[in-house]
Protein backbone atom coordinates (compact mmCIF):
# COMPACT_ATOMS: atom_id res chain seq x y z
CA UNK A 1 0.00 0.00 0.00
CA UNK A 2 2.92 2.37 0.66
CA UNK A 3 3.87 2.17 -3.00
CA UNK A 4 0.36 3.17 -4.02
CA UNK A 5 0.48 6.14 -1.62
CA UNK A 6 3.82 7.13 -3.16
CA UNK A 7 2.27 6.85 -6.63
CA UNK A 8 -0.59 9.19 -5.70
CA UNK A 9 1.63 11.76 -3.94
CA UNK A 10 4.28 11.76 -6.68
CA UNK A 11 1.77 12.12 -9.51
CA UNK A 12 -0.17 14.82 -7.65
CA UNK A 13 2.99 16.83 -6.94
CA UNK A 14 4.31 16.66 -10.49
CA UNK A 15 0.90 17.47 -11.94
CA UNK A 16 0.39 20.46 -9.66
CA UNK A 17 3.82 21.96 -10.41
CA UNK A 18 3.40 21.45 -14.15
CA UNK A 19 -0.19 22.75 -14.10
CA UNK A 20 1.00 25.94 -12.40
CA UNK A 21 3.80 26.27 -14.99
CA UNK A 22 1.41 25.66 -17.90
CA UNK A 23 -0.99 28.25 -16.50
CA UNK A 24 1.72 30.88 -16.19
CA UNK A 25 3.17 30.18 -19.64
CA UNK A 26 -0.27 30.13 -21.26
CA UNK A 27 -1.06 33.54 -19.80
CA UNK A 28 2.34 34.95 -20.76
CA UNK A 29 2.16 33.80 -24.38
CA UNK A 30 -1.64 34.04 -24.68
CA UNK A 31 -2.06 30.36 -25.45
CA UNK A 32 -5.81 30.34 -25.05
CA UNK A 33 -8.78 30.80 -27.38
CA UNK A 34 -11.13 33.73 -27.22
CA UNK A 35 -14.54 33.58 -25.58
CA UNK A 36 -16.97 31.70 -27.80
CA UNK A 37 -20.72 32.01 -27.92
CA UNK A 38 -21.22 28.68 -26.16
CA UNK A 39 -18.70 29.35 -23.35
CA UNK A 40 -19.78 29.90 -19.73
CA UNK A 41 -16.66 31.61 -18.42
CA UNK A 42 -16.31 35.38 -18.74
CA UNK A 43 -12.55 35.76 -19.12
CA UNK A 44 -10.22 33.95 -21.57
CA UNK A 45 -8.91 30.91 -19.70
CA UNK A 46 -6.14 28.51 -20.80
CA UNK A 47 -7.37 25.03 -21.67
CA UNK A 48 -4.05 23.20 -21.58
CA UNK A 49 -4.35 21.64 -18.13
CA UNK A 50 -4.63 18.21 -19.71
CA UNK A 51 -1.05 18.56 -20.90
CA UNK A 52 0.16 18.94 -17.30
CA UNK A 53 -1.91 15.94 -16.22
CA UNK A 54 -0.48 13.87 -19.06
CA UNK A 55 3.10 14.76 -18.14
CA UNK A 56 2.36 13.87 -14.51
CA UNK A 57 1.03 10.47 -15.59
CA UNK A 58 4.01 9.97 -17.90
CA UNK A 59 6.46 10.86 -15.12
CA UNK A 60 4.95 8.26 -12.78
CA UNK A 61 5.12 5.52 -15.40
CA UNK A 62 8.75 6.47 -16.04
CA UNK A 63 9.46 6.04 -12.32
CA UNK A 64 7.60 2.73 -12.25
CA UNK A 65 9.82 1.39 -15.03
CA UNK A 66 12.88 1.89 -12.79
CA UNK A 67 11.46 0.65 -9.47
CA UNK A 68 11.59 -3.09 -8.68
CA UNK A 69 8.23 -3.05 -6.90
CA UNK A 70 6.48 -2.04 -10.12
CA UNK A 71 8.22 -4.73 -12.18
CA UNK A 72 5.12 -6.94 -12.18
CA UNK A 73 3.20 -4.51 -14.41
CA UNK A 74 6.18 -4.28 -16.76
CA UNK A 75 6.27 -8.04 -17.35
CA UNK A 76 4.24 -7.24 -20.46
CA UNK A 77 5.83 -3.94 -21.58
CA UNK A 78 4.01 -4.01 -24.90
CA UNK A 79 0.75 -3.40 -23.05
CA UNK A 80 2.14 -0.39 -21.17
CA UNK A 81 3.70 1.12 -24.29
CA UNK A 82 0.44 0.71 -26.20
CA UNK A 83 -1.50 2.50 -23.45
CA UNK A 84 1.04 5.32 -23.27
CA UNK A 85 1.20 5.61 -27.06
CA UNK A 86 -2.58 5.85 -27.33
CA UNK A 87 -2.65 8.36 -24.49
CA UNK A 88 -0.02 10.49 -26.23
CA UNK A 89 -2.03 10.47 -29.45
CA UNK A 90 -5.25 11.49 -27.77
CA UNK A 91 -3.54 14.25 -25.75
CA UNK A 92 -1.89 15.73 -28.86
CA UNK A 93 -5.21 15.78 -30.70
CA UNK A 94 -6.89 17.21 -27.61
CA UNK A 95 -4.32 20.00 -27.29
CA UNK A 96 -4.79 20.88 -30.97
CA UNK A 97 -8.55 21.00 -30.43
CA UNK A 98 -8.17 23.13 -27.29
CA UNK A 99 -6.16 25.65 -29.29
CA UNK A 100 -7.85 25.58 -32.71
CA UNK A 101 -11.22 23.74 -32.39
CA UNK A 102 -10.77 20.72 -34.67
CA UNK A 103 -13.63 19.18 -36.60
CA UNK A 104 -15.44 16.54 -34.54
CA UNK A 105 -14.78 13.88 -37.19
CA UNK A 106 -11.03 14.32 -36.74
CA UNK A 107 -11.34 13.93 -32.98
CA UNK A 108 -13.58 10.88 -33.28
CA UNK A 109 -11.21 9.26 -35.77
CA UNK A 110 -8.30 9.83 -33.37
CA UNK A 111 -10.30 8.27 -30.55
CA UNK A 112 -10.97 5.10 -32.54
CA UNK A 113 -7.32 4.97 -33.59
CA UNK A 114 -6.13 5.31 -29.99
CA UNK A 115 -8.56 2.64 -28.81
CA UNK A 116 -7.44 0.39 -31.66
CA UNK A 117 -3.79 0.75 -30.64
CA UNK A 118 -4.64 -0.40 -27.11
CA UNK A 119 -6.78 -3.32 -28.24
CA UNK A 120 -4.54 -4.50 -31.09
CA UNK A 121 -0.95 -3.74 -30.11
CA UNK A 122 -1.47 -3.75 -26.36
CA UNK A 123 -3.73 -6.81 -26.47
CA UNK A 124 -5.79 -5.27 -23.68
CA UNK A 125 -9.20 -6.58 -24.64
CA UNK A 126 -12.48 -7.80 -23.18
CA UNK A 127 -11.97 -11.54 -23.52
CA UNK A 128 -14.66 -12.71 -21.12
CA UNK A 129 -17.53 -11.56 -18.96
CA UNK A 130 -17.70 -12.96 -15.42
CA UNK A 131 -21.13 -14.54 -15.82
CA UNK A 132 -20.89 -18.30 -15.68
CA UNK A 133 -17.55 -18.19 -17.49
CA UNK A 134 -19.05 -16.49 -20.56
CA UNK A 135 -16.32 -15.91 -23.16
CA UNK A 136 -16.42 -13.41 -26.01
CA UNK A 137 -17.10 -15.33 -29.19
CA UNK A 138 -14.14 -14.37 -31.38
CA UNK A 139 -11.08 -12.18 -31.52
CA UNK A 140 -12.83 -9.69 -33.80
CA UNK A 141 -15.80 -9.45 -31.46
CA UNK A 142 -13.43 -8.90 -28.56
CA UNK A 143 -11.49 -6.24 -30.48
CA UNK A 144 -14.64 -4.41 -31.60
CA UNK A 145 -16.26 -4.52 -28.15
CA UNK A 146 -13.07 -3.19 -26.56
CA UNK A 147 -12.63 -0.33 -29.03
CA UNK A 148 -16.22 0.84 -28.73
CA UNK A 149 -16.12 0.60 -24.93
CA UNK A 150 -13.02 2.80 -24.75
CA UNK A 151 -14.44 5.39 -27.17
CA UNK A 152 -17.76 5.56 -25.30
CA UNK A 153 -16.09 6.10 -21.92
CA UNK A 154 -13.77 8.75 -23.37
CA UNK A 155 -16.68 10.74 -24.75
CA UNK A 156 -18.80 10.20 -21.65
CA UNK A 157 -16.15 11.79 -19.46
CA UNK A 158 -15.53 14.58 -21.97
CA UNK A 159 -19.23 15.43 -22.25
CA UNK A 160 -19.58 16.36 -18.56
CA UNK A 161 -16.64 18.77 -18.67
CA UNK A 162 -18.73 21.91 -18.37
CA UNK A 163 -18.23 23.31 -14.85
CA UNK A 164 -15.16 24.22 -12.83
CA UNK A 165 -13.81 21.19 -11.00
CA UNK A 166 -16.54 18.84 -12.24
CA UNK A 167 -14.60 16.26 -14.24
CA UNK A 168 -11.51 16.29 -12.01
CA UNK A 169 -13.61 15.78 -8.87
CA UNK A 170 -15.92 13.13 -10.33
CA UNK A 171 -12.96 11.19 -11.73
CA UNK A 172 -11.11 11.53 -8.42
CA UNK A 173 -14.05 9.95 -6.57
CA UNK A 174 -14.67 7.31 -9.22
CA UNK A 175 -11.04 6.22 -9.41
CA UNK A 176 -10.76 6.13 -5.61
CA UNK A 177 -13.67 3.70 -5.44
CA UNK A 178 -12.35 1.68 -8.36
CA UNK A 179 -8.90 1.54 -6.78
CA UNK A 180 -10.40 0.08 -3.61
CA UNK A 181 -12.36 -2.42 -5.69
CA UNK A 182 -9.40 -3.63 -7.77
CA UNK A 183 -7.17 -3.83 -4.70
CA UNK A 184 -9.71 -5.93 -2.80
CA UNK A 185 -10.37 -8.08 -5.85
CA UNK A 186 -6.72 -9.07 -6.14
CA UNK A 187 -6.69 -9.79 -2.41
CA UNK A 188 -9.72 -12.06 -2.73
CA UNK A 189 -8.09 -13.93 -5.61
CA UNK A 190 -5.29 -14.90 -3.27
CA UNK A 191 -2.64 -13.24 -5.42
CA UNK A 192 0.91 -13.19 -4.08
CA UNK A 193 0.94 -9.41 -4.59
CA UNK A 194 -1.93 -6.95 -4.61
CA UNK A 195 -0.15 -4.85 -7.22
CA UNK A 196 -1.70 -4.86 -10.68
CA UNK A 197 -2.11 -2.67 -13.75
CA UNK A 198 -5.69 -1.64 -12.97
CA UNK A 199 -4.83 -0.44 -9.48
CA UNK A 200 -1.72 1.39 -10.74
CA UNK A 201 -3.70 3.29 -13.39
CA UNK A 202 -6.38 4.18 -10.84
CA UNK A 203 -3.77 5.44 -8.36
CA UNK A 204 -2.03 7.50 -11.05
CA UNK A 205 -5.35 9.09 -12.06
CA UNK A 206 -6.18 9.87 -8.43
CA UNK A 207 -2.87 11.72 -8.15
CA UNK A 208 -3.36 13.58 -11.44
CA UNK A 209 -6.84 14.77 -10.39
CA UNK A 210 -5.63 15.84 -6.93
CA UNK A 211 -2.76 17.80 -8.46
CA UNK A 212 -4.99 19.52 -11.01
CA UNK A 213 -7.99 20.41 -8.85
CA UNK A 214 -6.42 23.40 -7.00
CA UNK A 215 -6.13 25.32 -10.28
CA UNK A 216 -9.43 24.04 -11.64
CA UNK A 217 -11.66 24.74 -8.62
CA UNK A 218 -14.16 27.55 -9.08
CA UNK A 219 -13.23 30.13 -10.22
CA UNK A 220 -10.91 28.07 -12.41
CA UNK A 221 -7.55 29.43 -13.49
CA UNK A 222 -6.96 26.50 -15.83
CA UNK A 223 -9.20 24.07 -17.73
CA UNK A 224 -8.15 20.51 -18.56
CA UNK A 225 -9.67 20.79 -22.02
CA UNK A 226 -10.39 17.87 -24.31
CA UNK A 227 -6.83 16.66 -23.84
CA UNK A 228 -7.38 16.08 -20.13
CA UNK A 229 -10.96 14.80 -20.23
CA UNK A 230 -10.30 12.35 -23.08
CA UNK A 231 -7.12 11.12 -21.38
CA UNK A 232 -8.99 10.47 -18.13
CA UNK A 233 -11.71 8.56 -19.99
CA UNK A 234 -9.17 6.54 -21.94
CA UNK A 235 -7.18 5.46 -18.89
CA UNK A 236 -10.29 4.76 -16.82
CA UNK A 237 -11.56 2.47 -19.58
CA UNK A 238 -8.18 0.69 -19.70
CA UNK A 239 -8.26 0.19 -15.94
CA UNK A 240 -11.75 -1.30 -16.05
CA UNK A 241 -10.95 -3.60 -18.98
CA UNK A 242 -7.78 -4.80 -17.25
CA UNK A 243 -10.04 -6.10 -14.45
CA UNK A 244 -13.43 -7.01 -15.84
CA UNK A 245 -12.43 -8.28 -19.27
CA UNK A 246 -10.10 -10.90 -17.83
CA UNK A 247 -11.82 -11.76 -14.54
CA UNK A 248 -12.15 -15.36 -13.47
CA UNK A 249 -15.81 -15.95 -12.53
CA UNK A 250 -14.69 -18.28 -9.74
CA UNK A 251 -13.68 -15.17 -7.80
CA UNK A 252 -17.27 -14.36 -6.96
CA UNK A 253 -17.97 -17.64 -5.21
CA UNK A 254 -20.48 -20.37 -5.95
CA UNK A 255 -22.24 -21.31 -2.75
CA UNK A 256 -25.96 -21.02 -2.21
CA UNK A 257 -25.99 -17.96 0.04
CA UNK A 258 -27.61 -14.99 -1.65
CA UNK A 259 -24.76 -12.69 -0.65
CA UNK A 260 -22.29 -14.85 -2.58
CA UNK A 261 -24.56 -16.21 -5.27
CA UNK A 262 -23.50 -16.35 -8.89
CA UNK A 263 -26.46 -14.12 -9.80
CA UNK A 264 -25.38 -11.23 -7.57
CA UNK A 265 -21.66 -11.73 -7.37
CA UNK A 266 -21.08 -12.22 -11.07
CA UNK A 267 -22.73 -8.97 -12.05
CA UNK A 268 -20.92 -6.73 -9.55
CA UNK A 269 -17.54 -6.87 -11.35
CA UNK A 270 -19.35 -5.71 -14.50
CA UNK A 271 -21.59 -3.14 -12.85
CA UNK A 272 -19.08 -1.39 -10.60
CA UNK A 273 -16.77 -0.17 -13.40
CA UNK A 274 -19.90 1.13 -15.17
CA UNK A 275 -21.40 2.65 -12.03
CA UNK A 276 -18.31 4.75 -11.26
CA UNK A 277 -18.85 6.54 -14.57
CA UNK A 278 -22.63 6.22 -14.53
CA UNK A 279 -23.35 9.95 -14.56
CA UNK A 280 -21.03 10.66 -17.51
CA UNK A 281 -22.49 7.68 -19.40
CA UNK A 282 -26.05 8.81 -18.66
CA UNK A 283 -25.29 12.35 -19.81
CA UNK A 284 -23.55 11.04 -22.91
CA UNK A 285 -26.45 8.75 -23.84
CA UNK A 286 -29.06 11.46 -23.36
CA UNK A 287 -27.01 13.92 -25.41
CA UNK A 288 -26.60 11.51 -28.31
CA UNK A 289 -30.31 10.64 -28.40
CA UNK A 290 -31.33 14.28 -28.02
CA UNK A 291 -29.10 15.57 -30.80
CA UNK A 292 -29.66 12.76 -33.29
CA UNK A 293 -33.44 13.00 -32.83
CA UNK A 294 -33.13 16.57 -34.08
CA UNK A 295 -31.03 15.52 -37.05
CA UNK A 296 -27.82 16.97 -35.58
CA UNK A 297 -24.40 15.50 -35.02
CA UNK A 298 -24.13 13.67 -31.68
CA UNK A 299 -21.11 15.88 -30.96
CA UNK A 300 -22.75 19.24 -31.69
CA UNK A 301 -22.74 21.43 -28.53
CA UNK A 302 -25.90 22.39 -26.67
CA UNK A 303 -26.93 23.54 -23.20
CA UNK A 304 -29.02 20.59 -22.08
CA UNK A 305 -26.45 18.53 -20.25
CA UNK A 306 -27.28 17.47 -16.70
CA UNK A 307 -25.08 20.16 -15.20
CA UNK A 308 -26.78 22.81 -17.36
CA UNK A 309 -30.17 21.61 -16.14
CA UNK A 310 -28.98 21.99 -12.55
CA UNK A 311 -27.94 25.57 -13.26
CA UNK A 312 -31.38 26.23 -14.76
CA UNK A 313 -32.96 24.82 -11.59
CA UNK A 314 -31.26 27.55 -9.61
CA UNK A 315 -28.08 25.88 -8.39
CA UNK A 316 -24.85 27.82 -8.37
CA UNK A 317 -21.91 26.34 -10.25
CA UNK A 318 -20.37 25.04 -7.02
CA UNK A 319 -23.65 23.58 -5.78
CA UNK A 320 -24.12 21.67 -9.03
CA UNK A 321 -20.57 20.32 -8.85
CA UNK A 322 -20.99 19.22 -5.23
CA UNK A 323 -24.23 17.40 -6.08
CA UNK A 324 -22.43 15.53 -8.86
CA UNK A 325 -19.74 14.62 -6.35
CA UNK A 326 -22.39 13.33 -3.93
CA UNK A 327 -24.15 11.27 -6.58
CA UNK A 328 -20.90 9.71 -7.78
CA UNK A 329 -19.62 8.92 -4.29
CA UNK A 330 -22.77 7.47 -2.80
CA UNK A 331 -23.89 5.34 -5.73
CA UNK A 332 -20.43 3.92 -6.44
CA UNK A 333 -19.81 3.26 -2.74
CA UNK A 334 -23.12 1.38 -2.55
CA UNK A 335 -21.93 -1.04 -5.23
CA UNK A 336 -18.53 -1.34 -3.59
CA UNK A 337 -20.29 -2.35 -0.36
CA UNK A 338 -22.25 -4.94 -2.32
CA UNK A 339 -18.99 -6.41 -3.60
CA UNK A 340 -17.50 -6.44 -0.11
CA UNK A 341 -20.67 -8.12 1.12
CA UNK A 342 -20.35 -10.94 -1.40
CA UNK A 343 -16.77 -11.66 -0.34
CA UNK A 344 -17.33 -11.32 3.41
CA UNK A 345 -20.39 -13.59 3.38
CA UNK A 346 -22.82 -10.96 4.63
CA UNK A 347 -26.41 -12.24 4.89
CA UNK A 348 -28.46 -11.35 1.84
CA UNK A 349 -31.00 -9.25 3.75
CA UNK A 350 -28.28 -7.31 5.51
CA UNK A 351 -26.40 -6.75 2.26
CA UNK A 352 -29.43 -5.41 0.43
CA UNK A 353 -30.38 -3.32 3.44
CA UNK A 354 -26.99 -1.61 3.44
CA UNK A 355 -27.08 -1.01 -0.31
CA UNK A 356 -30.61 0.40 -0.33
CA UNK A 357 -29.82 2.44 2.77
CA UNK A 358 -26.90 4.10 1.02
CA UNK A 359 -28.93 4.76 -2.12
CA UNK A 360 -31.78 6.12 0.02
CA UNK A 361 -29.36 8.45 1.78
CA UNK A 362 -28.19 9.63 -1.62
CA UNK A 363 -31.78 10.39 -2.66
CA UNK A 364 -32.41 12.32 0.57
CA UNK A 365 -29.20 14.28 0.09
CA UNK A 366 -30.05 15.23 -3.47
CA UNK A 367 -33.59 16.26 -2.52
CA UNK A 368 -32.23 18.34 0.36
CA UNK A 369 -29.78 20.15 -1.89
CA UNK A 370 -32.26 20.77 -4.70
CA UNK A 371 -33.90 24.21 -4.68
CA UNK A 372 -37.64 24.20 -4.13
CA UNK A 373 -38.21 26.47 -7.09
CA UNK A 374 -36.33 27.77 -10.08
CA UNK A 375 -34.46 30.94 -9.30
CA UNK A 376 -35.96 34.02 -10.92
CA UNK A 377 -33.62 36.26 -12.79
CA UNK A 378 -33.52 39.37 -14.88
CA UNK A 379 -33.66 38.90 -18.65
CA UNK A 380 -29.94 39.61 -18.97
CA UNK A 381 -29.06 37.07 -16.27
CA UNK A 382 -31.42 34.54 -17.80
CA UNK A 383 -29.44 34.21 -21.00
CA UNK A 384 -28.64 30.58 -21.81
CA UNK A 385 -25.50 28.92 -20.55
CA UNK A 386 -24.02 26.99 -23.41
CA UNK A 387 -21.67 24.05 -23.31
CA UNK A 388 -18.10 25.26 -22.83
CA UNK A 389 -16.63 22.21 -24.55
CA UNK A 390 -13.39 22.46 -22.65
Amino acid sequence: MKQYVFTIIFTATVTFVLAWAVWRLALKYKLYPGIRERDVHKNPTPRLGGLAMYLGVLAMFAVSAQHPFFAIVWTNPQQIWAILGATTLIVLVGVADDLWDLDWMIKLGAQFLAAGVIAWFGELQIYSLPIGGLAVGSSWVSFTLTVFSIVVVMNAVNFIDGLDGLVAGVCLIANSVFFAYSYLLWRDQGASTYFNLASLIAAVLIGACIGFLPLNWSPAKLFMGDSGALMLGLLMACSAIAVTGNLNPAVVGDNDEFGRSQLLGAFIPILLPVVVVMLPLLDFGLAVVRRMSKGKSPFSPDRKHLHHRMLDMGHSDRDAVLIFYAWTAIVSLAFLLMYIGTTEEWPGDYLLGVAFGVVGAAACLVVTLTPSRVRTASPSAHSPRLEPAR
